[in-house]
C-alpha cells in the first residue's frame, strides 16, 4: 500500500459504496448510448443559455459531458477525493502505523463508502471542480450526469425527457461556468478547503466544547447539528470560520445554480417550475433514518444552502437586479458570508453601501 491507502482503504469504500448504492444496471441497458448522446449536445447548448443569462463565460472552453452508472459516480468521487485529500492524509499517515493505522484506514473506508453509494442513489449531476497538473486531463473539468436517477425520475413523474435533461444540464453547467468563467473562483474555494482540512486535528478539548454546544441546543430548543453536522460540532475556532465562509460561497452558489436553471433557456424548458416543485419535494421527502443521516452528516446544512441562497439572490436583485449581485463574483472579498445569506441587507450595507432593501 502506498502512503495514502494506508490512512484511508479506497478499495473497500469503493466495496461498500456498491453495497449503499441499490441495484442498478444502466451500463447494460440501451438507454446509456441514447443518454450519453443527448447530454453531450444538451449540455453544449445549456453551455450558451448560461452565459449568456449570468453575464460571463467560460474561460476553459466547451463543457464536457459524461453519463456514468451509480458505480462510476463513486469511483470518479474516490479520484476525487483523493487528489483533494492527498496532502492532509500524507500527514496524517507520518503519525499513524501498525494495526492502528490499518483498522482506521478501514473504517474510514467504510464510512466514506457508505455515505457515497447512498448518495449515489439521490444525485443527479456533478460538476468536479478539482483540477490538477498531473492527472489526466480527460477525467478531469468534466460534467457528470447520473443515468440511472434521471431516468427513474423521468419514469416516476412522466417528465419529458428532452426538457428535464436540459433542465439538469442548466444547473450543472451553470456550476462549471462559475468555477471557470471567475477567475479566482476555482482556487480560492480549493483554499478554504485546504485550511479547513489543514487543522483537521483530533482534540480532546473539542470534545467538550461538542458536548457544550449540544447542551446548549437543548437548553435554547435549537438544534446543534443544523450549521453542518457532527464536523460542526468538533470544529475549532478557525475551523468554524472557514466553515462559515464555504457555507456563505455554497449557498451563493447553489442558488445562483438554482436560479440560473429556471430562467435560462425558459423557451426549451417550459416545465421547470414543475421540475423544480418536485425536486424541492424530493429533498424535503425523506424517512426518520435518512433525515438523522443528513443532519449528522451535514447535508441537511447542504440542502438549506438552496433555499436561502435563492431568497439571499432575490433580495439583492429587487434592489438593483443581476448587475448588483454580479458584485459578489468580483471579488473573494464580496463573497457573502453564511450570516450575510441569511440577511442581506448586512451584505448590501458591507458591500454597496450606497443601495437599500425594499421596505
Amino acid at each position: 500500500m502506498n502512503a495514502v491507502a494506508d490512512t484511508v482503504d479506497w478499495a473497500l469504500a469503493e466495496q461498500v459504496a456498491a453495497r449503499f448504492a441499490g441495484s442498478d444496471d444502466f451500463a447494460e441497458s440501451y438507454h446509456a448510448v441514447g443518454m450519453a448522446d443527448d447530454f453531450a449536445r444538451l449540455t453544449h447548448e445549456a453551455q450558451g443559455f448560461v452565459e449568456a443569462e449570468v453575464g460571463f463565460s467560460s474561460l476553459a472552453g466547451p463543457a464536457r459531458a459524461r453519463v456514468v452508472d451509480r458505480a462510476d459516480w463513486v469511483r470518479a468521487n474516490i479520484a476525487s477525493y483523493r487528489r483533494l485529500l492527498r496532502p492532509v492524509l500524507d500527514q496524517m499517515d507520518e503519525r499513524m502505523s501498525g494495526p492502528v493505522a490499518v483498522v482506521s484506514g478501514k473504517v474510514a473506508g467504510a464510512e466514506l463508502g457508505a455515505l457515497l453509494g447512498w448518495m449515489s442513489s439521490k444525485v443527479l449531476g456533478q460538476y468536479d471542480l478539482l483540477v490538477l497538473e498531473d492527472e489526466d486531463p480527460e477525467d478531469q473539468d468534466v460534467v457528470y450526469y447520473v443515468g440511472t436517477n434521471i431516468l427513474a425520475l423521468e419514469k416516476r413523474h412522466s417528465f419529458p425527457p428532452e426538457q428535464f435533461r436540459m433542465w439538469v444540464a442548466l444547473h450543472e453547467v451553470t456550476h462549471r461556468t462559475q468555477f471557470t468563467g471567475v477567475p479566482w473562483l476555482r482556487q480560492h474555494f480549493l483554499d478554504l478547503v485546504a485550511g479547513l482540512l489543514g487543522d483537521a486535528q483530533v482534540d480532546p478539548t473539542r470534545m467538550f466544547t461538542a458536548v457544550g454546544r449540544i447542551a446548549e441546543g437543548v437548553r435554547t430548543r435549537s438544534n446543534p447539528l443544523d450549521d453542518g453536522g457532527l464536523s460542526a460540532l468538533f470544529a475549532s475556532r478557525e475551523q468554524r470560520e472557514v466553515m462559515d465562509s464555504l457555507g456563505g460561497l455554497m449557498s451563493l452558489l447553489e442558488g445562483h445554480g438554482d436560479v440560473t436553471m429556471d430562467r435560462a433557456a425558459q423557451d426549451r424548458v417550459p416545465q421547470a417550475e414543475r421540475f423544480a416543485k418536485v425536486l424541492r419535494a424530493r429533498r424535503r421527502d425523506m424517512g426518520i433514518a435518512q433525515r438523522l443521516l443528513t443532519r449528522l452528516i451535514g447535508l441537511e446544512a447542504k440542502l438549506n444552502q438552496y433555499e436561502q441562497g435563492e431568497q439571499f439572490i432575490e433580495a439583492v436583485e429587487d434592489v438593483g437586479g443581476p448587475q448588483l449581485l454580479n458584485r459578489a463574483f468580483e471579488d473573494p472579498a464580496n463573497l457573502p458570508s453564511r450570516a450575510e445569506i441569511i440577511a442581506p441587507s448586512t451584505w448590501l450595507a458591507r458591500v454597496a453601501p450606497e443601495q437599500r432593501l425594499a421596505g
